[in-house]
């Protein structure tokens, strides 16, 4: 019964190294994550940004222009 537990005792042990060993290894992880998110988030705002600049230059602003121009070129007939 007493080796039964002293080898019970050694799995745990050398199984609580190695959660050690691997917690230990991960610590540069967080900074690579963090910066794979922010070069994300850049990437997908000028995205978003290019495609609305795109939009408001060639479809909306040329359409309100001539919505404009037609509500004060009233000829009154």
């Amino acid at each position: 019964m007493k080796k039964l537990f002293k080898n019970i005792q050694n799995k745990a042990n050398a199984l609580a190294i190695k959660a050690k060993c691997a917690l230990d290894n991960a610590k540069a992880e967080g900074y690579i994550d963090t910066g794979v998110k922010i070069i994300i988030g850049v990437v997908v705002g000028a995205v978003i940004l290019a495609g609305l600049y795109a939009l408001f230059s060639g479809v909306i602003l040329p359409t309100l222009e001539g919505r404009i121009e037609g509500m004060f070129n009233y000829s009154g007939t």
